[in-house]
């Protein structure tokens, strides 16, 4: 218990099944708090599917996991309720404003609306835009709005499948920028991306995942 109690994601043989195929065939891997850990790997070798199953959205077939000290074969619930994913959906609602979003996250967690502002004004989605609707946006401003979303949620584990899609230069450094901060603020992140120079920059730690299998760490 005492290596469950220091570790944000520890898994070991962990078998998982999406779409009828098992795209997780033994994994193991083990992350400590305030890491923040690169997933490499080519398509279809089970990056995304490690972050379902860490964020709480996939059953364990066999093997052991434990997010956040949570048994993720029956406390599910208990992980999504403190894990941030974002993923290629952003996860927003089409019909509703930049604002709006935002606020129905914030009230998951009982974030002021001082929080509110903060996390739009640092993405850049803040005055005039904050009132548009999402399904009026550039695939950057919706990916700035995700972003704003998981700020205010104050997740314990972040959890991101290509953060830095669809979005500027700027964007990609403010991205950066917010990600040491929080790992300075003791979340843990887990970050998988196919941008491996900028990536590797900002990891503490990569990991290589092929074949549903984390094949090495450094």
């Amino acid at each position: 218990m005492d290596a469950l109690s220091t570790s944000i994601i520890d898994l070991r043989d962990v078998v998982a099944v999406y779409n009828g195929y098992p795209a997780l065939a033994g994994a193991n891997l083990n992350v400590s708090k305030g890491e923040i850990v690169l997933l490499q790997g080519p398509n279809g070798a089970g990056k995304s599917t490690l972050l379902r199953l860490c964020a709480g959205l996939l059953p364990v077939e066999r093997g052991s996991a434990f997010i956040l000290g949570c048994n993720v074969h029956d406390e599910r619930e208990r992980v999504r309720s403190r894990v941030g994913l974002l993923g290629h959906n952003n996860g927003l609602y089409a019909d509703l404003s930049i604002a709006d979003n935002i606020s129905f996250w914030a009230s998951m967690v009982g974030a002021s609306q001082s929080e509110i502002d903060a996390a739009m004004s640092r993405m850049g989605i803040d005055g005039s835009l904050a009132d548009r609707a999402v399904g009026n946006l550039s695939a950057g401003q919706k990916r700035r709005c995700a972003l704003a979303c998981l700020i205010v949620r104050r997740a314990e584990l972040w959890l991101l499948d290509e953060p830095h899609a669809g979005l500027d230069a700027k964007g990609r450094d403010e991205i950066d920028a917010i990600l040491r901060e929080a790992s300075q603020l003791g979340a843990t992140i887990v970050v998988a991306s196919h941008e491996i120079e900028r990536a590797q920059h900002l990891a503490t730690r990569n990991v290589a995942v092929v074949a549903g299998r984390v094949q090495e760490q450094s």
